[in-house]
């Protein structure tokens, strides 16, 4: 009896385990894709586009785990690499924010997964992004960009909707920041919206 005890309990971790590579996998293909339906917003330069290619790694992290999250936006990443201009210091980044957000969602969601800690672990990912962006676009981001555009170039494009700026820190918490926490919070509400309709699909559950 505990031999076929403990088959099954073998089979049911197998199964567990090509599921949890499966949707993975699946999603990081989804957020790939969404990298490259990206537009503008008004009152930020054209230069910083709006993506919710956050969106399938949040899910994941919600029913898969921190981890699989995390894996998300960085097989996202390596697979952009093969289309980089940046020679890949952008998708070095874009992985850096990603995980600073849904990371800590899926942490504070594993601990207890209500919907309370969901909206909690959600927010504080959100703002743990936002915060987050000023130090990787001032060290990482933009020193890389100044390669090919004077960082004169680069504060005159905020400067033009915002002419009292002076200094790029000014502009990153001016305009980055606020950028970066409604970007996830985007993400932040439609993942709200439709988990619980999916969440059994993922699951693998009716």
């Amino acid at each position: 009896m505990s031999d076929i005890v403990n088959a099954a309990d073998r089979s049911e971790g197998t199964a567990s385990r090509v599921r949890y590579l499966t949707v993975t996998a699946m999603l990081s293909a989804v957020a790939f894709i969404l990298q490259f339906f990206e537009f503008p917003i008004p009152l930020i330069p054209s230069f910083i586009k709006l993506d919710f290619s956050e969106l399938p790694a949040l899910i994941a992290a919600f029913a898969m785990g921190p981890l699989s999250g995390g894996a998300v936006c960085l097989i996202k990443n390596l697979i952009h690499l093969t289309l980089t201009q940046t020679g890949g210091v952008g998708e070095l980044c874009n992985f850096l924010l990603g995980a600073t957000f849904v990371i800590p969602a899926g942490l504070i969601y594993k601990h207890s997964k209500t919907r309370k800690n969901a909206v909690i672990g959600s927010i504080v990912g959100a703002v743990s992004m936002a915060v987050l962006s000023f130090p990787i676009n001032f060290f990482i981001t933009y020193p890389v960009y100044e390669k090919f555009m004077p960082e004169e170039a680069i504060v005159g494009a905020y400067q033009m909707i915002l002419p009292s700026v002076k200094e790029l820190w000014q502009c990153l918490v001016i305009f980055n920041m606020p950028f970066t926490l409604f970007k996830a919070l985007c993400s932040v509400v439609i993942t709200l919206l439709i988990y619980k309709r999916i969440s059994p699909i993922l699951h693998g559950r009716k």
